[in-house]
């Protein structure tokens, strides 16, 4: 098992920022505290992966902070949780978009519930690439395609492409396990798409999941004789989501098994 380490930003060490380093540490986690100070983090040789902001005492003047947490995500490529009241929460997130966050914690936190959650990012992350599943995110919409690049890098290997044609010709050389694909596209939509994959020879066979705006029936029927494996709503809650696509690979896997 890899180092569980994980580093708590928080304007002061208080009473709950105390009890979250306490909870965590119960929970075999390393937990580093530093101050809301850019100079700080980016000091440190060795970052953890893992950052949880605390916003409790958190000001509008901090707000140049949370704009080098924006930045740095994308460099330094760690997952981002947040921690705070609905206000405070709100005013983050209005800094940084919510596709570049992990998840959201409503004070007070159930910090068991947070390890948990914790534990299966180290879990995931402990694998061996070559044992993660593949997934292609298909979307024309670069949000959601970061967003659901946010949400499933904790378990898959995750690619994206912004377009049918980008999406056949990185299919034509990486296979994947399965293809997340939006279904309204310009030039090229879901269906046609589909329809590509299905007539490819070396890639007929790729699961692909509708991930889709569309819920009606005259859309769902269009498809229905191309077998996707799945329609599902981008309205859905993140859990529901997550878990469909995780359920998926389940039922594939114990599909294998028994045969």
């Amino acid at each position: 098992m890899m180092d569980k380490r994980v580093l708590l930003i928080g304007t002061v060490k208080s009473f709950m920022v105390n009890a979250i380093m306490v909870g965590l540490e119960k929970e075999d986690f390393q937990v580093e505290f530093v101050l809301p100070d850019d100079k700080a983090i980016m000091a440190m040789e060795d970052k953890p992966k893992v950052y949880l902001l605390y916003l409790g005492d958190f000001r509008v003047d901090k707000a140049e902070f949370l704009n080098y947490l924006n930045v740095a995500i994308d460099s330094d490529r760690f997952m981002l949780y947040l921690i705070g009241n609905q206000e405070e929460l709100q005013f983050a997130s209005s800094i940084i978009p919510k596709e570049k966050i992990q998840e959201t914690y409503q004070r007070p936190l159930d910090v068991k519930l947070l390890a948990q959650n914790l534990n299966v990012v180290f879990d995931y992350s402990a694998l061996d690439e070559s044992q993660r599943k593949k997934v292609l995110i298909v979307d024309d919409d670069g949000a959601m395609l970061r967003m659901m690049k946010t949400w499933l890098s904790v378990k898959y290997h995750v690619y994206m492409a912004t377009s049918g044609k980008i999406a056949l010709s990185f299919l034509a050389q990486t296979p994947v396990d399965l293809v997340l694909l939006d279904y309204e596209m310009p030039v090229m939509n879901g269906p046609e798409v589909l329809k590509s994959i299905r007539e490819m020879p070396a890639i007929k066979d790729t699961p692909v999941i509708f991930l889709t705006a569309k819920d009606d029936k005259e859309s769902v029927m269009k498809v229905i004789s191309l077998k996707p494996a799945k329609y599902l709503l981008k309205s859905m809650p993140k859990d529901k989501l997550i878990s469909s696509i995780d359920d998926f690979f389940t039922v594939l896997e114990n599909r294998k098994k028994s045969n």
